[in-house]
This record gives C-alpha cells, structure tokens and sequence, in this order.
C-alpha cells in the first residue's frame, strides 16, 4: 500500500497533516523480541460496589522531576489497561512542590495536529495534601495526618503540623482509622520519614514531651543511623528499612534481609527506604537493579 495514501486522505476529512520529507513503512510486529523490564511501585485492583470489575490503581513515588518518567507512566497505564482489561489510574506521591506541579502536567501523546493519547496523573503532595493543625482533626485518622505531615516537612509551617500530629499520636483516640497500626508505629514512620534536620529532632523532643513512656529518642530510629561513621549510618538505615516493612506488615524473606544489612552504599539504602513506604513485597526493594 502506498505509505503517502493516508497523508492524503486524512486531509479530505477535516484531519490536517504535517508537511513531511519521507514516510517509512515500519515493523508491523509490536511483539517484544527481547524481555523489557518495567516495574511501578505499587499496584492495587479496587473492587467498587455495583459496579463489575472496579479498577486499577497504581502508584509511584516520585522524588524530582524526570522527563524520562512520561514514557513510563504513559506505557503503565496502557499495559495494565490491556492486561486487566479495567480502567487504571496512576497515582504519585511527591514530597515537594516542584515536583508534585510537574507530575500533575497533563502527559500528551501526538504531534500538533492531533493528540492520540492524554494522560493525566492523580497526584498527593505539598499543596495538595491538606495542612493538618488541628489535634482533634490529627487523631480521627493517623494515617492521613501521618503522610500529610510528610508532604510538608521542608515547609516553614511544619512545626504547628508536627504539634497537632504529636497530641494524636499520644491520644490512645488515635488509632481510629490508622489500620493495624499503633501510635508507636505511626511515630516511628514520621520519625523516618522526616530525615535528618529540625523537624526529625522537634518530633522527637515532641514525643518525650507527650508520651513520657514513648521509647527514648534512640530506640525509634537507632543512634548508629545518626553516628559520623558510613559504616554505622549505614547499618542505621538497614534497620530502618526492615522496620518499616515490619510495622507495615510485609514479609521479609531471609535473602532479602540479608541483602538490606549487607548494603554498604547510603545512596542505595535511602532508595530502598523510599521504596519501603509504599512496597507490597519486600523484594520491590531492588526493582531495576
């Protein structure tokens, strides 16, 4: 068939086309020869009342803004939505501003004339998330003060978030809503998820002042993580990691708990323990390497 044929015909139905040099005929064979690797955080089919089938969510954390992730996430959605045969949806949970406006862009597929293909990402972070100041509002349900709070710690309002979360944290009221999860663990999660920096030690001085029987400052987090030595951070973080996967209820495997307290690489482990918030298998840790 003659490859310029479209390029005439699409113009005789209102559809313009690019003025061009050449038009090649390609592979008609999409079958991938060889095995592509593509691996989303988090991945979750949502059963809807009365409505068959429900839908697909995946999730992704994303720490800056990456040009290379629009192919990816543009090539989730359209995998999951030929595998499951269900509408998917793609959710990403950024840390800061920059980043959650860049991931909230629009991800359009096509040239100026026409636009085949519109993603368009669900996203939670700074500014999106609501601020949570309030206690009463904190302790109704842990888990969303818990992640909002973590959305906004590089904001200059932190500390009045941290006030209100600690008082819920420290209310036994709390763990209404918060799952399977006590108030030491929702602690321990904000503790990690903070970092190193001011609002990692005002949440701890927090904690000794609302929970006198809360475990000392150390036990949360071990002090080898805060120590000057890489050996020590990085046999902190090791602890880390398998603690949040712990407290989230994700089985560890000997071989993957072996691999996480061998790793000397601190760069590494901070991967590994962004990828631990949101891990429904433990072995997700090592995805892509």
């Amino acid at each position: 068939m003659d490859p310029g044929l479209f390029a005439r015909l699409l113009p005789r139905a209102g559809i313009g086309f690019p003025e061009h040099t050449a038009i090649e005929p390609l592979d008609t064979d999409l079958t991938e020869i060889r095995p592509l690797e593509r691996r989303v955080d988090s991945v979750f089919r949502v059963h809807v009342p009365g409505e068959e089938g429900g839908f697909v969510l995946a999730v992704e954390s994303q720490g800056k803004p990456d040009p290379d992730k629009h192919n990816s996430w543009t090539y989730y959605l359209a995998h999951m939505y030929a595998k499951y045969r269900l509408p998917p949806f793609l959710l990403v949970v950024c840390k800061d501003k920059a980043t959650a406006a860049w991931a909230s862009e629009p991800i359009r597929v096509g040239r100026g004339f026409h636009t085949s293909m519109v993603v368009f990402p669900l996203v939670l972070g700074p500014g999106i998330l609501p601020v949570i100041t309030e206690p009463d509002e904190a302790a109704r349900d842990l888990g969303v003060a818990v992640f909002s709070a973590l959305a906004y710690a590089s904001d200059p309002g932190l500390t009045a978030i941290l006030d209100a979360l600690a008082s819920g944290v420290a209310d036994d009221a709390g763990k209404s809503g918060s799952g399977d999860l006590d108030r030491v663990d929702w602690a321990e999660i904000v503790e990690i998820g903070l970092g190193d920096g001011p609002g990692r030690e005002y949440w701890r001085n927090l904690m000794a002042t609302y929970t006198p029987n809360f475990p000392g400052s150390n036990s949360i987090v071990e002090e080898s993580w805060l120590e000057g030595k890489a050996e020590g951070k990085a046999e902190g973080k090791a602890e880390t990691i398998l603690r949040i996967l712990d407290v989230r209820g994700v089985e560890i495997s000997d071989s993957v708990r072996e691999r996480v307290t061998a790793c000397t690489d601190l760069d590494v482990l901070g991967t590994w323990i962004d990828r631990s918030l949101s891990a429904v298998r433990a072995e997700e840790l090592f995805d892509g390497e």
